[in-house]
Parts: structure tokens; C-alpha cells; sequence
């Protein structure tokens, strides 16, 4: 997916280039939140058999997260920051409600970590730098 990036009026446009690793890394939170907002809207009770004080509202919100990160990684692709932003409010929110469901401190970590490397993997590269090709 490349945009042309808006240059000098005499310059030639410039087409938006995505590092590899950053290709790669929004592929696979792609299928990964939509993997895992499938599970807990098709293994939800099996899931409350495992974890018993996860609560009904936990599998709502979570459900919710994913998908919205699922939109925030098209964003991405679309070069919107906006996409970064909603992946780093998103494991916020998450965090708590993973600390409350029972996960262990290691796991609940995991979405914000997850947002440290999609930060770290947007500045990659020096001209093609995902961060300062988005809008």
C-alpha cells in the first residue's frame, strides 16, 4: 500500500514506503486479534470453565478491544497515527482487565509490551521510518 507523501509544488511526489518488519508485525497483529476476538465470542464458555471469577462484562470488553485493534492496525496500514494511539489506549485498558480476570502480572504486561514493539518496529529504517510516514 503505498501513498504518494505531499512534497515541495516543483518535487515529484514520493511514495510512502513500509518497512518489512513493520509489514510483517501488523500482519500478524491482524490475524492474532482477530484469532483471539474469535475465541472469546466462540469459546466463551469453555474459557469460563478455566478462569471461574472471570466475570460476563470481561468477555464484552475484551471482545471490544480486539476489534478495535483490528481497526487500529488497518490505520496503520493507512498511515494514520491515530492507529498507534489506539493500540497504546487499548492495552491500557486491557491491562487492568486482564490483572482483574486473574492473569498473572508476566501475561497482563503482554499488550503493553506489544505496543513498545510496534513503537520500536515503526522507527526502523531511516527514510522509510513508519513513524514519520504517518499522518
Amino acid at each position: 500500500m503505498n501513498e504518494p507523501i505531499e512534497n515541495a509544488p516543483n518535487q515529484l511526489p514520493q511514495t510512502k514506503q513500509r518497512h518489512g518488519c513493520l509489514t510483517a508485525y501488523l500482519v500478524v497483529m491482524i490475524i492474532a486479534n482477530s484469532a483471539t476476538s474469535l475465541i472469546y465470542l466462540l469459546g466463551s464458555e469453555e474459557i469460563k470453565q478455566n478462569m471461574p471469577i472471570m466475570p460476563d462484562w470481561a468477555f464484552l470488553i475484551l471482545v471490544i478491544c480486539c476489534v478495535f485493534n483490528l481497526v487500529c492496525a488497518i490505520a496503520l496500514f493507512r498511515w494514520k497515527k491515530w492507529g498507534f494511539w489506539g493500540f497504546a489506549g487499548s492495552a491500557a485498558v486491557v491491562f487492568p482487565i486482564n490483572l482483574a480476570i486473574g492473569l498473572g502480572l508476566g501475561s497482563a504486561l503482554g499488550g503493553l509490551i506489544g505496543v513498545a514493539i510496534l513503537y520500536g518496529v515503526l522507527q526502523i529504517g531511516k527514510q522509510r521510518n513508519g513513524w514519520s510516514q504517518l499522518e
